[in-house]
C-alpha cells in the first residue's frame, strides 16, 4: 500500500463538489492512508451541491494542518464558505507553513487565495477562478494537473485521475 502511514485531510463545507471529495477520499483509503474529513465543526453534516452529506470528523480549529501529510481542498462553492471561517484558513496556512502537500482542485484554490500558498507558484484551477489565483501571486496554466513543489492543482472533476496520481506520487516518493 503506497500510502501506508500517511495522514490526509480532505476539507469539507457546504456546497462541495461531490466527486472532488469522495473520489480522493476513497482512493487514499484504498491506498492505505488514514483520511479525515475536516470542516469548520466536527460532527456537522455538510451538504454537497446536489445534497449528498459529508460529516466532518474533525474541526479545523481542533487539529492543525501540520498534523497531516497532505490536505486536499475540493471545489464546488465550499471553498467560498471555507474562507469565511478563520479556523479553515489557519488550518490551510499551517499546512503550507509546515511544507505539507497542498492539493486543490477546481474552485478549491479560493481557499488558498486567503493564504500565502500561491505566491510565486505555478497552478491551475477552474477557469472562473483564474484571475483570483493570478491576483494571489500564482502563474496560471490551463493543464489537467500542475505540480509546483508540494503544491498540486487541477481544474475540474475530469482531472481527478491525474490529480490523485500526483498526490499519491508526492506522498509515496
Amino acid at each position: 500500500m503506497q500510502l501506508q502511514g500517511k495522514k490526509i485531510a480532505v476539507l469539507v463545507d457546504q456546497l462541495y463538489q461531490e466527486l472532488e471529495v469522495w473520489y480522493p477520499y476513497y482512493r487514499f483509503i484504498e491506498g492505505g492512508a488514514a483520511v479525515d474529513l475536516v470542516g469548520p465543526k466536527a460532527g456537522t453534516e455538510y451538504l454537497s451541491k446536489l445534497g449528498y452529506p459529508a460529516v466532518a470528523q474533525r474541526a479545523a480549529g481542533e487539529v492543525g494542518g501540520d498534523q497531516y501529510d497532505a490536505i486536499v481542498i475540493p471545489g464546488g462553492y465550499a471553498p467560498d464558505y471555507m474562507r469565511r471561517t478563520r479556523a479553515m484558513i489557519d488550518f490551510a496556512q499551517q499546512a503550507v507553513d509546515a511544507g505539507k502537500v497542498i492539493a486543490a482542485i477546481c474552485h478549491g484554490l479560493w481557499l488558498l487565495c486567503s493564504t500565502n500558498a500561491l505566491r510565486g507558484k505555478r497552478a491551475t484551477c477552474f477557469m472562473a477562478v483564474k484571475d483570483d489565483i493570478i491576483n494571489a501571486g500564482a502563474q496560471y496554466f490551463d493543464e489537467e494537473c500542475v505540480i509546483d513543489g508540494k503544491l498540486i492543482t487541477s481544474r475540474k472533476p475530469d482531472d481527478l485521475p491525474a490529480f490523485c496520481r500526483a498526490i499519491i506520487a508526492s506522498l509515496a516518493g
